[in-house]
């Protein structure tokens, strides 16, 4: 069974988001990268995050750069989640790390395809 960690700020998302994917794996919620950041300090490595790019307190973009530029966590799988459509943006997040971008509103079951390809 493969670590799964959500950060998003809207708890309907990350329910979304278990129902579809936390089937065959295991899910960690936060509703900030903030706590993210403190379970992962804490020795936890899963081997994916899917973060909401516009969240309070700190972003999806912040919390990219800060997994990448850590030694220990820049292996690790992250996922975008944005409403923002922008071609420019899904570009430079990806230069800056991200595996994948997807747009909200997105479909379950395409993203847990997706989800399952990179697992």
């Amino acid at each position: 069974m493969k670590k799964i960690l959500i950060l998003d700020d809207k708890e309907a998302i990350a329910k979304i988001l278990s129902m579809y994917i936390g089937k065959e794996n295991e899910i960690v919620w936060f509703d900030n990268p903030q706590k993210g950041i403190v379970w992962l300090d804490q020795g936890n490595i899963p081997d994916l995050i899917i973060t909401d790019l516009n969240m309070p307190i700190m972003s999806g973009e912040e919390f990219l750069k800060y997994i990448k530029q850590n030694q220990m966590y820049r292996e690790i799988k992250v996922i975008i989640l944005s409403s923002n459509d922008s071609t420019t943006e899904k570009i430079r997040l990806l230069e800056m790390g991200a595996i994948d971008y997807i747009v909200k509103p997105f479909n379950p079951v395409e993203l847990n395809l997706r989800v399952k390809k990179l697992l």
